[in-house]
């Protein structure tokens, strides 16, 4: 059957359409220069419409294209209009079974993961989604049409809901099935510790996403969350022992993780390992070889006397090199440095090693060649860059000649043979879980080794504890962006907080917590008390008070009660506790740095050295254009991490914190504090 423009319709519309044609299963709209093919599997509508004189067909095709066939005759329109509707709605009818059977298919699809006893992940809604995409690319009629069909109708609606509000059902949905978990399970979650788990503890164990950020503040039970999680998955038969991999960053966190579970879950197939141990295990596995450590990873007197050998031979044999040596160190670190043979001052020497174990430390992390470091500098420090490394290079030489001659390896060199086995395939990684305890402190190296172990087994879920509050080991190589941007680096699951803290009271509670949140940078999360405390749980004393803090503390505290005095820096340990073993003998005091005490606690902490200058806290930057270039970018925010630093060192105490300030030359963290509310004493 065939339509035509009338003549004077055809002259008047001047349309490139004046024919349409009734085909097979479509139809043939063309004129003098042009012919559009339209099947019907791709008509969304017909519209017949009557003009002043003549009539108007409107065919509308999906992405809203609409082609028109002006100047027919109107009865001659409206007849071929009916009849072609017939056969476009009897094809329709037809096609209509075929997608009511794809639909049905997708449904039973949808039902069957809904009815699933277990987490309802983010990757298994992609895949649902993507299968809904593709049947609806595979229908014989566009998907838009299928509303118009009784059969059809409530299954594409339930499709385009889970495509459309796929994110929020889901979440409804693991809610519902979380709750229930909770009081099906209550017995393990009262019982997996020696104190029951709180609702975000409880929840943060059972969420099963492929990736999930435990967000875990100073004191909020995190070790805990990560037995009850490895004791979840072996009581929901998810993994087996073997299949459970947990990882710290220190041996003995390791073997406290090792004895806290077979304690409380009854199990020592699951080992918690050092990333080192983890490197280790791969290569012994993946290349028949049993590697050694060096002996220089774990004698520091060792390590340094090498490097400052090697430095002084450097200096004497070259002076081109002591030259630059000398430059090094006066103008970029702006140390005094003695004339002549500088190179041979012990009290240098002592100085420098330090840094020499940093800065080839960082060499080492990053484990490529010369060329690859100076590349990542950028243009205004490449130059600069260029001449450090050159003048680091026959240090970098002697450690390496060190390992060759002990025939053994450096934990750097561990971890980058471990990532190249994996890469290469060498080793078959068996965990389905990995379980990271202190995240923040992950460093892009590490990172690559969970990446590549990930890799090698797509199955594997990544469960990560940390505080990125907490983060202070950025000089060692840590990158807080690692934790900050976690669904960018290890692929979109899920963030949970534990939201109470069970070590300190409200008062020293809101104060550091506002205190760290000033840096917009850090993460956002509640983290509350569990007792109230008063103004005086945080005070600012004057520095010359401490003797008298203590003589008072010893009137009240118990010889059970610990007292802990920290610094930014090792030598700021105040001369007053030489004799407190003999002016205070019922106080149990211990000093250390601020570092050294990240996992510690007390009843009441001290804080000392609060000034400003070289030595002050917060410290000054003085970091060398090497750090510029192979540490992590430091953050946009004045004092990030020294900032974290003294929020751990307030978060220490359960009781009370003093901080001494040095009122000459004060730091500037004791005005922000200030400003917060904490009260300035003249005496405690």
């Amino acid at each position: 059957m065939e339509l035509k423009a009338t003549s004077l319709g055809k002259h008047l519309a001047q349309h490139p359409y004046n024919r349409v044609r009734l085909l097979h299963a479509g139809v043939e709209v063309s004129g003098e220069k042009h012919e559009y093919l339209i099947p019907f599997n791709q008509l969304i509508e017909v519209r017949c419409k009557r003009g002043i004189v003549w009539g108007e067909l409107e065919f509308e095709l999906p992405d809203e294209k609409v082609v028109r066939l002006h100047g027919t005759e109107w009865q001659e329109t409206q007849r071929f209009y009916h009849y072609m509707l017939q056969a476009w709605q009897r094809w329709s009818a037809e096609m209509s079974e075929i997608s009511a059977g794809v639909l049905q298919q997708q449904v039973e699809n949808i039902q069957r993961i809904e009815q699933q006893d277990k987490w309802f992940k983010r990757s298994a809604l992609g895949k649902l989604q993507q299968q809904i995409r593709e049947a609806f690319g595979a229908l014989p009629m566009p998907a838009t049409r299928l509303e118009s069909f009784d059969n059809c109708r409530d299954d594409y609606r339930l499709c385009q809901q889970w495509l459309q509000q796929g994110p929020y059902s889901v979440a409804e949905r693991n809610r519902q099935w979380t709750e229930r978990m909770l009081a099906e399970h209550a017995d393990f979650f009262q019982t997996v510790e020696t104190s029951p788990l709180n609702a975000s503890q409880s929840r943060a164990v059972v969420n099963g996403e492929d990736s999930v950020l435990v967000l875990a503040g100073a004191g909020s039970g995190k070790t805990s969350v990560l037995v009850a999680r490895a004791g979840w998955l072996l009581r929901r038969q998810e993994a087996a022992p073997e299949q459970i991999l947990l990882l710290a960053f220190g041996r003995q966190a390791a073997e406290e993780m090792n004895q806290r579970i077979e304690e409380r879950l009854g199990v020592s197939a699951i080992q918690a390992k050092t990333f080192h141990a983890l490197a280790l295990q791969i290569i012994q596995q993946g290349s028949r070889k049993v590697p050694v450590i060096s002996k220089l990873e774990t004698d520091s007197k060792a390590r340094r006397e090498l490097l400052i050998a090697s430095w002084q031979q450097q200096c004497a044999e070259k002076k081109a090199q002591a030259k630059g040596w000398r430059q090094w160190l006066t103008d970029e670190l702006e140390w005094e440095v003695p004339e002549g043979d500088f190179w041979q001052d012990r009290r240098l020497a002592s100085r420098l090693a330090g840094r020499l174990e940093r800065w080839l430390g960082l060499m080492r992390m990053h484990g490529g060649s010369q060329a690859e470091m100076i590349e990542q500098a950028d243009d205004e420090n490449r130059d600069l860059f260029s001449k450090r490394i050159r003048l680091m290079a026959p240090l970098l030489k002697a450690w390496k000649s060190a390992l060759k001659a002990e025939g053994a390896v450096d934990f750097s060199g561990l971890i980058h043979q471990a990532v190249n086995i994996l890469e290469k395939g060498r080793f078959v990684s068996p965990w389905k879980h990995i379980l990271v305890d202190e995240f923040q402190d992950i460093s892009p190296q590490r990172a690559q080794l969970l990446a590549a172990l990930r890799k090698q087994n797509t199955q594997t879920c990544l469960f990560a504890v940390g505080d990125d509050w907490q983060a202070i080991y950025r000089f060692s190589g840590a990158e807080l962006s690692l934790t900050t941007a976690f669904a960018d680096n290890f692929g979109a699951g899920a963030q949970c907080a534990l939201d109470t803290t069970y070590r300190f009271n409200e008062r020293i509670g809101d104060i550091a917590n506002r205190f760290v949140q000033q840096n917009p940078h850090q993460l956002k999360k509640p983290l509350n008390s569990l007792s109230k405390g008063n103004k005086k749980s945080v005070a600012i004393l004057p520095q010359e008070q401490l003797e008298n803090l203590l003589d008072k503390l010893s009137g009240y505290a118990k010889p059970d009660e610990r007292i802990l005095l920290l610094a930014r820096y090792h030598h700021l340990k105040p001369e007053v506790l030489q004799k407190a073993a003999t002016r205070w003998p019922k106080l149990n005091l211990d000093f250390m740095t601020i570092h050294a005490s990240k996992g510690q606690q007390a009843e009441y902490v001290i804080i000392v050295g609060l000034h400003d200058g070289n030595d002050g806290f917060p410290a000054v930057a003085r970091e060398s254009v090497l750090e510029d270039v192979l540490l992590p970018q430091p953050e946009d925010f004045p004092d990030a991490e020294e900032r974290r630093l003294l929020y751990v060192a307030l978060t220490r105490a359960k009781h009370q914190v003093w901080l001494l300030q040095d009122r000459e030359r004060p730091s500037v963290f004791v005005e922000q504090l200030h400003e917060l509310g904490v009260p300035l004493q003249k005496k405690p």
